[in-house]
C-alpha cells in the first residue's frame, strides 16, 4: 500500500450506502452560547458568550450553586443497586490501572505515513459498519473497542493484522452480548477472506488469554445509568436527547484519547454535551448528575472538548460510518445535524 494514502479494510457487504456527501456545516443566524460561558448560575444571556476553548477554566465550570432537580430512582435508592454501581466503578478503576495509553499513542508503523492512531480510527469506523451489517447491539460494538484498546495498550500489532484483531475482538464481544452471534466464517467473509478461519481462531485464543475473562464495564453501561438521572425534569424530547447521547458517545470511540479515560467519564461528558447542544440556555449540569456520576463539570472538561471536536468534525475527517448511521434515523437527524454541527458552540 502506498504510504501516502490509505484505504479502508476490505469489506464485503450487501448494504449500499449513499455515495453523496452532504455538507454538515450549514450557516445560521442564531448565535449559541459557548462552553466557556457555562458557570453554575441558573441565568445567563447570549451577551456573556465571550470565552474560547483556552479561556474556559475550572473556576468557570465549578461553583457551589448547581441547579437542583427532584430525587430520582437511581443507584442509591436500594442497597443492591448501589452495590452494583460501586462494583462497576471499582472495576473500571482496576482495569484502568492496567491500561498503558502511551503504547497506543506513540506506536507508529515504519512503512506508512500514517500514525498507528490514525489506523485505529479507520479500523473503528469500519467496525461500526460491520456491526451495522450484522445488526449487532451497541453493547457489542463498545465491548469490541474496549477489548481492542486494552490489547493494543500492551501489545504492538502490525498494521496488516489490525483488521484481524478487530474482527477477533468483535467475535469475542458477540459471544458475550448477542443471542445469535455471527460465526467465524462470517468474520472471514466480511474481510473479503483476507484472513483464514485458522488465523481468526488463533488470534481469538491469544486475545482471550490476555483478557483472562475480566469483565469490562463500557461507556454504554454508564450511559444507561446517567441518562435515567438526566431525564428527570428534562423538558426536551426524550428520544432526541437519548439519540444524541448515543451519537456523541459513539463518536468518542474514534478518538484514542477518550479510550484512555474512564468509561464513566466519557459517558458523563456525552450527557453534558448533549444537554448543552439541545438546550444551550440552561445549565447542562445539576446536583443530581454531579452526585450520581461523581464528576464536577471541570473534571469533564478535557473529554467534553475532545467529543465536541468530533461533533463539529474540526479535523475534517472523511470517516463517516457513525454520521451516516445516525443520519439515516429521521428522529435524530434534526438535532444532531442541525443543532450539533451547523451552530458552533465556541
Amino acid at each position: 500500500m502506498d504510504s501516502s494514502e490509505y484505504h479502508k479494510p476490505s469489506f464485503r457487504t450487501s448494504k449500499k450506502r449513499d455515495s453523496e456527501e452532504h455538507s454538515l456545516q450549514q450557516t445560521t443566524a442564531n448565535k449559541r452560547p459557548v462552553l466557556g460561558e457555562i458557570t453554575n448560575s441558573l441565568i445567563f444571556s447570549s451577551s456573556q458568550c465571550s470565552f474560547s476553548d483556552q479561556e474556559m477554566t475550572d473556576k468557570d465550570l465549578d461553583t457551589d450553586e448547581l441547579p437542583e432537580v427532584r430525587s430520582v430512582d437511581c443507584p442509591e435508592k436500594s442497597g443492591s443497586s448501589l452495590s452494583i454501581y460501586n462494583h462497576l466503578r471499582s472495576l473500571e478503576m482496576e482495569l484502568h490501572m492496567k491500561f498503558l495509553p502511551n503504547n497506543i499513542e506513540n506506536a507508529h508503523n515504519g512503512d506508512s505515513g500514517l500514525t498507528f492512531t490514525r489506523w485505529r480510527e479507520i479500523l473503528v469506523d469500519w467496525l461500526v459498519e460491520v456491526a451495522e451489517e450484522y445488526k449487532l447491539v451497541s453493547d457489542t460494538l463498545y465491548l469490541t473497542i474496549s477489548h481492542m484498546d486494552r490489547y493494543l495498550s500492551w501489545h504492538v500489532v502490525d498494521r496488516n493484522n489490525l483488521q484481524l484483531l478487530g474482527v477477533c475482538c468483535m467475535l469475542i464481544a458477540s459471544k458475550h452480548e448477542e443471542i445469535s452471534p455471527p460465526h467465524v466464517e462470517d468474520f472471514c467473509y466480511i474481510t473479503d477472506n483476507t484472513y483464514t478461519k485458522e488465523q481468526v481462531l488463533n488470534m481469538e485464543r491469544e486475545v482471550h488469554r490476555f483478557l483472562t475473562c475480566e469483565g469490562a464495564p463500557t461507556v454504554k453501561v454508564f450511559l444507561r445509568i446517567f441518562t435515567k438521572v438526566s431525564l428527570e425534569n428534562w423538558k426536551a424530547p426524550d428520544v432526541e436527547f437519548e439519540l444524541l447521547i448515543c451519537y456523541l458517545a459513539e463518536l468518542s470511540l474514534l478518538d484514542h484519547r477518550c479510550a484512555q479515560l474512564l468509561p464513566s467519564k466519557v459517558a458523563a461528558s456525552a450527557i453534558f454535551l448533549s444537554r448543552f447542544t439541545i438546550q444551550p440556555g440552561e445549565h447542562p449540569w445539576c446536583l443530581a448528575l454531579q452526585h450520581y456520576t461523581g464528576y464536577r463539570p471541570s473534571e469533564l472538561k478535557e473529554c467534553i472538548l475532545a467529543i465536541h471536536d468530533l461533533q463539529l468534525n474540526r479535523k475534517g475527517s472523511s470517516l463517516r460510518a457513525i454520521r451516516n448511521k445516525y443520519k439515516e434515523n429521521k428522529a435524530c437527524g434534526r438535532v444532531i445535524f442541525t443543532l450539533g454541527n451547523s451552530r458552533r458552540l465556541f
